[in-house]
């Protein structure tokens, strides 16, 4: 380990086998901080923000994206877990550790000269065996199981600090994946952003309730405005409902009397009462849902003609309720016709602690649905949003291929020992780097043994001897610190976020594995060339001369 320092100490260049263990040690130190947050038994981890605000989560994710990372192989690795995260949603720790125990033995091969596209040539041969040999372990899922989606909630809901709101939690989370499921030209689709998640303090998670519908954190616009309308048509308007002034901004207006006002007042008033009131009565509508304000005028029309109308919704929502409702978003009311009104059974005002809330439901195209949480703090309540996310895109990655693999480590054992196999089909020193991603593997159940307070070695050698006769599902089952068939246990993941784990550890491996140099600095000339001319005076004397 050496650095070359070039004029400033903080201009720094490593070289060599400094570089290699410089990027080891940058993914180890978040390797250390993310293993005991892995299983059921995980811990959970405080974390202080800059603000000074603090929280209190055992999320991959959400600690990696709230801590101060410097290094650049670090850094990499960061971008990666996020990665993970957008795409299936989970695993986020077990990419970390993974990358982590394959650099680690990868710098033992180093250590006896292997080069590394050796290694990385071993550890792709050996991701190809892994992942074909997956599909052959997964079994066939069906939207139709509702226990197989259940237990996959289960499963990543496992290490979340929900309490017995849990098994509540996950009838929400697979009842509003059902809901959003589309079927496009013969194949699933689902878009996670046909979910709402609005949250409330107050009560306990096993108060939040599914709306088949929208929940806008709104309330109506007007205190005399009805506060339920069963059978809705609803108008959904991006632009502002007030008077249109241009008919007399060029106008010289010559006040004499309050007669003189309350004419001016009563012609506004019939301006509104004809272009929006009687506009909107005329085509059916009873709700209006505007983009934008509501002038005080129209919201006083609008509640004597017992019309229900929300000011300010976010254009998102909008969008969402034209699918929830089947009704279209119109630029002006203008434009308005009975065919763009959207319907709904009831669109009702609910009070929820101080706040009013303002639900749509019984929609008859309700491919959008609201989840209200209810929790104690704002902390649980953004705790709970991370468990509830993660269930659902464990759902959403089940679609993508529908099959499922033993949890608990069973499924990276199963590898393991397959790999370990077929390893005597390849020559050569790639043979070195294969047996080195089989060990690798094994750092999973190793760590759910340690979290869970068991013996490791123990627990690696009864799963390797079980494994060894074929018995390729069992794992480690952590709340009853034993080791079981996963699949009796009902502790199951997706095949996708398996496959995608194994990927992004290996891609992250394989990229620092090739870096073989750190310029820290702008400048990395060590020196400048001096002048062969000894005799030649510097350029600061010769200009005194």
């Amino acid at each position: 380990f050496y650095r070359v320092y070039v004029e400033d100490p903080s201009r720094v260049r490593l070289r060599g086998m400094a570089t290699v263990r410089s990027n080891i040690m940058a993914v180890n130190t978040l390797a250390e901080l993310l293993k005991t947050t892995l299983g059921p038994r995980g811990m959970d981890k405080i974390v202080v923000e800059t603000s000074g605000e603090w929280f209190i989560t055992n999320d991959g994710t959400t600690i990696l994206r709230n801590i101060d990372v410097r290094h650049p192989a670090a850094q990499l690795l960061v971008k990666a877990a996020e990665a993970q995260d957008g795409e299936v949603g989970d695993g986020t720790t077990s990419v970390v550790i993974l990358a982590a125990e394959l650099l680690n033995r990868a710098d033992r091969l180093l250590q006896l000269k292997l080069h590394p596209n050796i290694i990385i040539k071993g550890y792709k041969h050996a991701l190809d065996i892994a992942l074909k040999r997956m599909r052959e372990l997964a079994k066939p899922a069906s939207l139709d199981n509702l226990e197989i989606l259940k237990k996959i909630c289960e499963t990543s809901l496992s290490n979340k600090t929900l309490g017995f709101a849990k098994k509540h939690m996950i009838k929400i989370a697979v009842d509003a994946f059902l809901h959003i499921i589309e079927q496009r030209e013969g194949k699933i689709y689902v878009d996670k952003e046909n979910i709402l998640v609005v949250k409330k303090p107050g009560k306990s998670l096993r108060e939040s309730l599914l709306v088949e519908g929208l929940i806008l954190d709104k309330g109506v616009a007007h205190p005399l405005m009805p506060k339920r309308i069963n059978d809705a048509k609803i108008a959904l308007i991006s632009s502002p409902l007030k008077i249109e002034k241009a008919w007399y901004q060029k106008t010289e207006i010559v006040v004499k009397s309050m007669t003189d006002i309350k004419q001016i007042l009563d012609e506004e008033n019939r301006f509104l009462r004809e272009n929006i009131v009687e506009k909107l009565l005329k085509i059916g509508a009873n709700v209006v849902l505007c983009g934008d304000a509501i002038c005080e005028g129209v919201q006083y029309l609008l509640a004597k003609a017992k019309i229900m109308a929300v000011k300010r919704v976010g254009i998102s929502d909008l969008w969402r309720l034209t699918k929830a409702t089947g009704g279209k978003l119109v630029a002006s009311l203008k434009e308005l016709t009975e065919a763009d009104l959207g319907k709904a059974q009831l669109v009702e005002e609910v009070k929820i602690g101080p706040d009013k809330l303002l639900f749509i439901k019984g929609c008859p195209r309700a491919k959008s649905v609201s989840i209200l949480l209810r929790a104690g703090s704002r902390r649980q309540l953004d705790e709970a949003e991370r468990a509830f996310n993660d269930a659902i895109m464990n759902l959403i990655t089940l679609t993508d291929e529908m099959k499922y693999v033993p949890g608990g480590g069973a499924i990276e054992m199963a590898l393991a020992s397959i790999i370990r196999r077929e390893v005597s089909n390849y020559q050569g020193k790639e043979q070195m780097a294969i047996m080195a991603f089989a060990d690798s593997l094994e750092a999973i159940p190793r760590i759910l043994a340690e979290n869970s307070g068991l013996d490791s070695v123990k627990i690696l050698m009864k799963l390797r001897s079980l494994h060894e006769k074929g018995e390729h599902h069992y794992g480690v089952e952590a709340i009853s610190k034993r080791i079981m068939d996963m699949f009796k246990a009902g502790i199951i993941e997706p095949l996708k976020l398996k496959e995608q784990i194994l990927k992004s550890a290996f891609e992250i491996v394989s990229t620092l594995l090739r870096i073989d140099e750190i310029f820290t600095g702008l400048e990395f000339f060590e020196e400048l060339p001096k002048p062969e001319e000894k005799d030649v005076p510097p350029a600061s004397e010769s200009k005194k001369k």
